[in-house]
């Protein structure tokens, strides 16, 4: 017997049809992996994958998931999860890989932001889309200044994305929201990206800082922590706010709970007052919960 289902197998299996299969991989909501352009549903997880629909009374049998947290980089998350001492290991790469990655349950949470153009809202949609039919919380961290970075005493010569245009920038890679969200803001205004001197693009917001610092790049789009943090320049653009996709299973195990208790400390408010550009009143706010 193969350890990979094919999709006509799984759909004879779920007794659905074979479209709704691709629905269901194309959504996350099935464990899948993808070869030579085919679907191929791995056994072991698809037998957990209904282990953890089942209802009714005993244990479940679900795979269990990397104590990792995954997606967007946060300076003030990053320093939070190493300070809780929670056992959580990282692995930062962008709101979109976050996201990828989550679903094939490579780790218990990820952090994104994510701007809904056609909302005005952040996040809700990208999650319902794919894990709607999952057991799955998204929750609030905080809401964060972005605006342009650029080298002390030079913002008054670049005060909005129009004036980045025949300038140095440094972009972030293609699956990063601060790059969706500065590709959105650059159609807005009318400007490609031919009309900028992209510099080869970085991949945490303390990298995107440190170009400018190291005359890099005339300009990143960043955070306000950051230029403080590196005494540069800062043009304020706008607000964007930072949420925490977790598996529900993981929310209530040890290692979240002493996340989740160091981000009620004194310790965590203090480091919240000193960090410039961030309001986190509604930290743990629920924005959308999951089957």
């Amino acid at each position: 017997m193969s350890e990979y289902l094919t999709t006509k197998e799984l759909a004879e299996l779920l007794r659905i049809k074979e479209r709704k299969v691709y629905d269901l991989a194309a959504s996350g909501a099935v464990p899948c992996s993808k070869a030579m352009g085919k679907l191929l549903f791995p056994r072991d997880a698809v037998t957990a994958w209904l282990s953890e629909k089942s209802s009714g009374p005993g244990p479940r049998s679900g795979v269990k998931r990397p104590n990792v947290f995954l997606g967007s980089h946060d300076p003030l998350l990053d320093w939070a999860l190493r300070e809780s001492g929670c056992g959580l290991a990282s692995y930062f790469d962008g709101s979109l890989d976050g996201l990828d990655r989550f679903a094939q349950g490579e780790g218990v949470a990820t952090g994104l932001h994510l701007f809904e153009s056609e909302t005005g809202g952040w996040n809700v949609a990208a999650v319902r889309d794919r894990f709607g039919a999952a057991p799955v919380v998204l929750v609030e961290w905080a809401w964060r200044e972005r605006g342009l970075i650029v080298s002390p005493g030079s913002e008054k010569q670049t005060q909005s994305v129009e004036d980045l245009k025949g300038r140095r920038v440094v972009p972030r890679q293609a699956e990063a929201g601060s790059q969706k969200l500065l590709e959105h803001l650059l159609a807005e205004s009318g400007i490609r990206a031919t009309d900028l001197a992209l510099q080869p693009p970085v991949r945490t917001e303390a990298d995107a800082a440190l170009a400018v610092l190291e005359d890099k790049a005339d300009a990143a789009f960043g955070l306000r922590a950051l230029a403080v943090q590196y005494r540069l320049g800062f043009v304020p653009l706008t607000r964007e706010r930072y949420d925490l996709l977790v598996e529900r299973r993981a929310w209530f195990e040890p290692p979240f709970q002493t996340f989740l208790g160091f981000c009620r400390s004194d310790i965590f408010a203090a480091k919240l007052r000193e960090t410039e550009g961030y309001e986190a009143a509604g930290l743990g706010k629920v924005h959308f919960n999951g089957a």
